[in-house]
């Protein structure tokens, strides 16, 4: 396993050409990149941070998802076609930066009758997300659908139904996210399995507010161990918000911590990605 940073933990603090730039001069190998508007969903752009991020290695690529990746499941042609035109731009990026993984949300939940799943069309949902996941291959990146509470996968049993129509299909654990759903992160693990990509790790503190690795009562330790016992050796990514730590320099502690815990459990590995 290795450590990592998302730039979104650094969204509003630092543009991202900066925020490739600080993690590399940290240390830290691995990142996610959260493109944050359409401007940076380009090939241009990825060659930008491609000169800043210099040896820091881009695992994955996240995007604001509200953007259009919605869109992509609309039933009408032209704005599924215009929403397909953005995905590519985010593939081009992607193969620029050297990523292999898109981090996915896909539907937003906003509607009740939509958050409780009532109404969902697996088949439907299953053939729109087949086809993404085809475009995403194309361009050597696999899609990665995280669990989210307002999106897609807001609950426990969707990411079952959706593998069994999308055989390619990856998955993300996102800890806070799997806090704010009310089901258990162990039980997400358990669903996604060996088809885990990588894992959004923040830590909880004694008060119910999320804050890095290392600051809160998080038991890292059985992450790992259940991590391992799905033969899981993807990366754990820090991902938290902006304000839910003080100084920029915390970010590598946190790194370490998680680095000196999986040296502990004999499972850290060099970058391979």
């Amino acid at each position: 396993m290795q450590v990592g940073v998302s730039t979104a933990s650094l969204f509003n603090r630092l543009p991202n050409e900066d925020a490739v730039a600080f993690l590399y001069e940290q240390g830290v190998p691995l990142a996610e990149v959260f493109l944050t508007s359409f401007s940076e969903y380009t090939a241009e752009f990825a060659a930008l941070l491609n000169e800043r991020k210099k040896g820091l290695s881009v695992y994955s690529v996240h995007d604001l998802n509200t953007q259009f990746e919605p869109q992509l499941f609309a039933a009408n042609d032209r704005v599924r076609k215009d929403a397909y035109s953005w995905l590519d731009k985010v593939m081009g990026a992607a193969k620029v930066l050297g990523a292999k993984r898109y981090t996915f949300h896909g539907t937003a939940r906003v509607h009740r009758a939509d958050h409780s799943g009532e109404n969902d069309d697996f088949n439907r949902l299953g053939a729109r997300l087949f086809a993404i996941v085809e475009r995403c291959k194309t361009n050597g990146v696999g899609l990665c659908l995280e669990n989210v509470e307002w999106a897609t996968y807001n609950r426990l049993g969707v990411f079952k139904e959706l593998k069994e129509r999308v055989p390619d299909l990856l998955g993300v654990l996102d800890l806070k996210q799997a806090r704010i759903s009310g089901f258990a992160w162990q039980e997400y693990l358990k669903e996604m399995g060996k088809d885990l990509s990588h894992v959004h790790v923040s830590d909880l503190s004694s008060n119910g507010k999320i804050c890095l690795p290392g600051k809160g009562a998080f038991n890292f330790g059985e992450l790992v161990e259940r991590l391992q016992g799905v033969g899981f050796n993807g990366p754990l990514i820090i991902e938290t918000y902006s304000g839910d730590y003080d100084n920029l320099l915390e970010l590598k502690r946190a790194c370490e911590y998680l680095q000196e815990l999986l040296y502990k459990k004999n499972c850290f590995t060099e970058n391979n990605f």
